[in-house]
């Protein structure tokens, strides 16, 4: 009998999507034992949201952060990096470089991450750029409103859904600019774009889609309708979504109805309920990591093997869900 992704520990990926309460925190652990964590919260809480980064680490069996990633210069993004590298060793930082962002708030949050990860290496990342974690292939999809032509190994195809999308504006803010990732482990794919808007996802899959599908998609911009357009939700044909929504951020009933109803989803997966939606825009309880208010820190645990399947933990529940190869 094939023994089950969530058993099997000698050769996997981790993913933990970790509860920030409405912000981005994303923790990868290859086979090797290389991490890469994406984005860190936010700021301040007593450091509750680098303790809540900690608290994956532990379960995952890693003392420090070989690489950390920040897809964007928004608080509830880089916010969290002054008390992370308090708390934890980091080997190197990846970002898209100077904050584009007209904003007091933003230009205040990327002074004090320059200030926090002083005298540590960085690299500025661009669309095509590859991040080196052992027994992983990660490569730079979007950073700096700048979008990537083709993927090493993908073939682009012609993307059907993109005839019916309208024309979006883009907003001046830093969240168009984003780092987003795709990251491929054997037949296994995951895709992270941050909060890149609806814009910039048509420009990245349109005529053309160059990420092919995906196994697991990170709702972009925490499941807001600003981002998670049809035509890079639908040509991606995920077959699992987590939404990293908070109580009351993200998670909007346009955003959650386009990922839930995109060809061949099995399960939308949710980081809160969306207390400011409605039941019928809401993911089962047993899909809800916190499903109450402000939550305890629970978050959502992805094992996935070379051969495309893998498993999805609720930390809250202790279930699993077993998700098959196709």
């Amino acid at each position: 009998m094939r023994a089950s992704a969530q058993s099997r520990t000698a050769v996997r990926l981790l993913i933990y999507s970790i509860d920030v309460e409405g912000g981005q925190s994303t923790l990868l652990v290859s086979p090797t034992g290389s991490s890469l964590l994406i984005d860190t919260g936010w700021p301040d809480h007593n450091g509750r949201d680098a303790d809540r980064i900690v608290a994956a680490m532990h379960d995952a069996r890693i003392t420090k952060l070989d690489r950390v990633l920040i897809t964007h210069f928004h608080v509830d993004h880089v916010g969290g990096v002054p008390d992370l590298v308090q708390r934890v060793e980091v080997g190197e930082f990846f970002d898209h470089g100077e904050n584009r962002e007209d904003s007091e708030i933003t230009r205040h949050d990327y002074a004090a991450y320059l200030k926090a990860i002083q005298g540590k290496p960085r690299r500025i990342v661009r669309p095509g750029d590859t991040i080196e974690v052992p027994g992983l292939k990660i490569v730079v999809l979007t950073a700096d409103g700048n979008v990537v032509q083709a993927v090493p190994g993908i073939e682009p195809t012609p993307n059907p859904y993109c005839a019916a999308e309208p024309k979006w504006t883009l907003d001046a803010s830093e969240n168009p600019r984003s780092a987003g990732i795709l990251v491929t482990y054997g037949e296994f794919k995951f895709l992270d774009l941050g909060d890149l808007t609806k814009g910039k996802e048509v420009e990245l899959v349109c005529p053309d889609n160059p990420i092919g599908r995906v196994d697991l998609y990170l709702t972009t911009h925490h499941g807001l309708d600003q981002s998670n357009s049809r035509a890079i939700v639908d040509a991606i044909h995920p077959r699992v979504a987590i939404m990293n929504n908070g109580a009351h951020k993200g998670g909007s009933p346009e955003a959650w109805q386009t990922v839930h109803s995109s060809p061949g989803l099995e399960d939308l997966w949710m980081l809160h309920t969306a207390e400011d939606s409605d039941a019928a825009h809401n993911s089962p309880e047993a899909r809800i990591a916190n499903p109450k208010g402000d939550g305890d820190g629970a978050y959502l645990k992805v094992v996935a093997l070379q051969d495309g399947s893998f498993s999805v933990t609720n930390s809250r529940t202790g279930q699993t869900k077993e998700y098959a190869n196709r």
